[in-house]
């Protein structure tokens, strides 16, 4: 009975039993975001995340739900949100295997009110300070994808690998060791604003365009490379704008990180510039 995420963590993963542990509570806390998207008031909080940007009802309690189950989990030391200035360091008595958990509650919220794609993004470490730590030192990184159907990708090392929620709300496996080929037809291209001021970029969108790819983008991380892992082809891009951005919109810590080890996983590349946000 591999078809289930328990089984599967347990017998596939390759992971300890406190990491499987633990990955089944971020599991947990993303069925009860699931339920959330299709209950909860989507209006705005009247507050602002760490970068600014207008905080979302939804995004405050999709925090709140991931950072509850990460502290009854037991096995999380401390963990840091995207919403927050600062990280959570967890008092209660721990289990001998900790870990230290990053995560963005809602990737690409502002999509919410439009009905398109969002999702969650979860980068697991070692415990320990997060100042000093490198996307190589991560023992798991998953996301889950809040769409027509929501869908669980996780990897702790040993491939990628894909779960549906299904109506008795557990995840069963829909795709086993998920591969990205050397080739690609489909592109990416976020922050196209950039190929104004910079003329590499400028040429390398348009070398896409007479080679034929076809652009597939929606605004949110999460739906876009999660469309780049199965259809097993594509290149997703984001570079510096300034003034507004000038080392990129993305941050280090929340998103690019378990990307880049979920697509390095699934045989892909990563290029991440020195100069990226934390």
């Amino acid at each position: 009975m591999l078809n289930f995420l328990d089984s599967h963590l347990r017998y596939k993963s390759g992971a300890p039993h406190s990491l499987r542990h633990m990955i089944r509570y971020i599991a947990r806390a993303t069925k009860f975001i699931h339920h959330a998207i299709k209950t909860s008031d989507l209006g705005l909080a009247g507050t602002s995340n760490l970068f600014g940007e207008e905080q979302l009802s939804l995004d405050v309690l999709a925090d709140r739900i991931i950072m509850d189950n990460l502290k009854v989990s037991g096995l999380v030391a401390n963990a840091i949100s995207e919403e927050s200035e600062e990280e959570t360091v967890f008092e209660h008595e721990l289990k001998d295997e900790t870990y230290s958990v990053a995560y963005d509650p809602l990737d690409g919220s502002s999509l919410v009110d439009t009905n398109l794609a969002i999702g969650s993004i979860f980068s697991i470490y070692k415990s320990g300070p997060f100042i000093g730590k490198t996307g190589r030192e991560q023992v798991a990184a998953l996301y889950a994808v809040y769409g027509p159907r929501t869908t669980l990708v996780y990897t702790t090392g040993k491939g990628v690998h894909e779960f549906t929620l299904n109506d008795v709300y557990e995840y069963s496996l829909t795709r086993e060791d998920i591969k990205i080929s050397d080739t690609s037809k489909y592109f990416a291209p976020g922050n196209l604003r950039a190929a104004q001021d910079n003329p590499k970029y400028k040429k390398l969108v348009d070398d896409w365009m007479l080679k034929g790819y076809t652009l597939r983008y929606s605004g949110g991380m999460v739906p876009d490379l999660n469309h780049i892992l199965l259809k097993g082809q594509g290149i997703f891009t984001y570079p510096p704008f300034p003034p507004k951005y000038p080392n990129g919109k993305l941050r280090l810590l929340f998103e690019c990180n378990p990307f880049a080890f979920l697509m390095e996983m699934a045989g892909g590349a990563s290029m991440i510039p020195a100069v990226s946000s934390p």
